[in-house]
């Protein structure tokens, strides 16, 4: 320790010497301040910026969920086009240089032979037919939504050439047309579900967390005897239901309305216990001293103090219904020809031999398995960007 001064003697001061910088002080109070006068809004975007996992996959589903807007634009085929004679083609490789030159982006023309002994179709590439690929082109004709007449494609197979980047079906159906029109549905379905649970939940999570009493004792229960009940069979025997005389889109309605149905339930537990601790806030009392109705109660001051918890939890469901739809046409109950889906699509690779023969004919579970984990993780920065001040 220091020996203490005299008394008596003048205290030391320790000041610095060197001269004062008032715009060092305005710069240093001023990104102070930016954090503090910051809303909401900016501070959860803030946080998940710092969050690069789940800004990589919000990106990753903006640009998928884009692309199923152009997608007859994308696709270099039709969803229906049948080349007879490149049934069961393997994927064809994409290639730049030609005996050590540049071409550009071009496939190998294909010969087929059948081999007598497994009665399989054999092909290889000729390397004297160079057919190179064409960018903004026409081919194939379609009707864009189903509206506008036209045959603009991003890419082409070279004129009276081929391209199949992930091979053809059993009917010489090009696999990577077919992903891209079946993601249409498949990513569709998630949304249009997501948001009628998203109704059913808010609505009489709400009400039950707001009123209590017998109505909150009656919704609790048939909650849990929805949640009691095993969700594959559940499905299976709510999409058993609907006739097979119905059309395709009515059975693409109704497949959405059963996944829009069964999972309201988790959703609503969570607005209730949200709404039960809020209902008693000050701000809630004066709102209903003042007249408001418990519809403008809940919608106007409530629901809103949590918002950003039941986006976060309606990205996480999306995942579920995507997967339901899958498995529903996987299992022949969900979505049927000539609607396509991803789930529809994998129904070609149910046979183990098809499976070892055709391997390709698997690649629409790739987009599945990238859709889901980019959706999950886009959940969790969401989940954690939801309370900025953590």
């Amino acid at each position: 320790m220091s020996p203490l001064p005299p008394p008596g003697a003048p205290l030391q001061h320790y000041v610095s010497t060197a001269p004062f910088d008032p715009i060092a002080t305005e710069t240093m109070a001023a990104a102070s301040s930016r954090i503090h006068l910051a809303s909401q809004k900016q501070l959860m975007w803030w946080k998940f910026k710092h969050h690069r996992l789940a800004l990589a996959s919000g990106i990753f589903l903006l640009v998928v969920y884009l692309m199923i807007l152009v997608v007859e634009f994308l696709a270099p085929y039709g969803l229906h086009t049948r080349n007879v004679d490149y049934i069961h083609s393997p994927p064809q490789r994409v290639h730049l240089f030609d005996k050590g030159e540049f071409v550009g982006p071009f496939v190998y023309g294909r010969t087929m032979q059948l081999d007598l002994d497994t009665l399989r179709r054999v092909y290889t590439d000729n390397p004297n037919d160079v057919q190179p690929i064409r960018f903004f082109c026409r081919s194939d004709s379609f009707k864009f939504w189903g509206l506008v007449q036209s045959d603009l494609h991003l890419v082409c197979p070279a004129q009276g050439g081929q391209m199949f980047l992930l091979g053809t079906d059993r009917l010489g159906r090009d696999v990577l047309s077919r992903i891209l029109y079946g993601a249409r549905i498949s990513l569709t379905i998630g949304l249009i579900g997501i948001a009628i649970s998203f109704v059913l939940g808010i609505v009489i999570g709400g009400l039950a967390g707001y009123w209590g009493g017998v109505f909150d004792l009656i919704v609790q229960r048939v909650i849990e005897v929805l949640q009691s009940l095993p969700s594959l069979p559940l499905w299976m025997a709510l999409a058993a239901i609907m006739p097979v005389t119905w059309s395709p889109i009515v059975i693409y309605f109704g497949i959405t309305v059963i996944l829009g149905i069964i999972d309201w339930t988790g959703l609503a537990r969570a607005v209730r216990s949200k709404l039960l601790a809020l209902r008693e806030e000050d701000y809630v009392q004066a709102a209903q001293l003042m007249g408001a109705s418990t519809p403008r109660i809940i919608a106007r001051h409530l629901v809103p103090g949590f918002m950003s918890h039941l986006i976060a939890s309606a990205t996480i469901s999306i995942p579920g219904m995507i997967l339901g739809e899958t498995a529903l046409s996987f299992l022949g109950l969900g979505l049927r020809p000539p609607i396509t889906s991803w789930g529809i699509l994998l129904t070609e690779a149910k046979s183990v031999s098809v499976i070892a023969f055709y391997p390709w004919l698997l690649f629409p579970i790739i987009p599945v398995v990238l859709v889901i984990l980019a959706f999950n993780f886009l959940g969790d920065g969401l989940r954690d960007a939801a309370d900025p001040y953590k």
